[in-house]
């Protein structure tokens, strides 16, 4: 619908009924006060609608407020730690110099980096508790063991990418991807908590390991940091938020919450499996 043809169609069928000519000018200032509240209400109209058609959208729960507060904290320590730590590593480059006088001085640097790792060691102790001693945690870990149906995945996905198949594999609540992200961050954080804390407490470690020990922490520190860089740069972004399907942003890690369009595709495998224990207790209950 054109506002303006709208409005002039309005303005002509009152003068038709009322036998009259409004002045040219004075016509003109109506059709396009008109023409703005035909606007108005249109896009007042589509958010109404956009807005029941999310309200009657079906949503699962993804995460936990416990799963959620953990990557948080994890992501505001590793964001700590790239900002903090790559200008270290660079430390004779232009941009470092320049960074380090924005923030007060390499000095300040360390601190905040020393903090990051803080906040790494912290969020690695409450996971390892998490898993420990929560049912939850227990369920997820053993849904984020590597299984025989993770490589048949991939190899099946290496396929579709190829063009050799139509069909996509179908993943459960964890696919490869995400599975392999998780065990990165494992692996990641063995090497840089225990490196870094060669690092930071050098002098304590130096009385008690020979010097090629400090050495070694210093190279393994320096190249998996940048790995880990790289790794959530290139790989993590863009499986997490610059997919197509959920590009510019994926908030479930946020809100723990996906709607059943994106189960779908992304877990078909997990929405059977709801949906059968959802019909199972409704089974229950009626017996009841």
């Amino acid at each position: 619908m054109d506002p303006k043809k709208e409005a002039e169609r309005l303005i002509k069928e009152v003068e038709a009924e009322e036998g009259v000519t409004l002045d040219a000018e004075f016509r003109e200032k109506l059709k396009n006060e008109i023409a703005e509240k035909i606007r108005s209400e249109i896009e007042r109209k589509r958010k109404e609608i956009k807005r029941k058609v999310e309200e009657e959208e079906e949503y699962f729960v993804r995460f936990s407020l416990n799963v959620r507060l953990q990557h948080l904290t994890l992501a505001v320590g590793v964001i700590l730690l790239i900002i903090t730590g790559l200008p270290i590593k660079f430390h004779e480059s232009k941009i470092a110099e320049l960074f380090f006088d924005l923030i007060g001085g390499i000095q300040v640097s360390r601190i905040l980096h020393r903090i990051g790792a803080g906040l790494l060691i912290f969020v690695s102790i409450w996971h390892t508790l998490y898993i420990a001693f929560t049912k939850e945690g227990r369920n997820e870990f053993k849904e984020l063991l590597p299984r025989k149906k993770d490589f048949l995945d991939f190899w099946q996905n290496i396929k579709y990418m190829l063009g050799k198949t139509n069909e996509r594999p179908k993943y459960g609540r964890y696919s490869y991807i995400e599975k392999f992200d998780y065990w990165a961050v494992y692996w990641g954080m063995v090497i840089m908590v225990f490196s870094g804390l060669i690092l930071w407490f050098h002098n304590f470690f130096l009385g008690i390991f020979p010097k090629f020990v400090f050495d070694i922490a210093k190279e393994a520190h320096s190249d998996e940091a940048m790995l880990a860089t790289l790794a959530i740069v290139i790989w993590h972004w863009y499986n997490a938020h610059f997919n197509p399907h959920v590009f510019p942003f994926n908030p479930t890690i946020f809100t723990g919450k996906i709607s059943k369009e994106r189960m779908l595709r992304e877990h078909p495998l997990e929405y059977e499996k709801i949906m059968k224990e959802k019909l199972s207790r409704e089974g229950k209950s009626d017996e009841r």
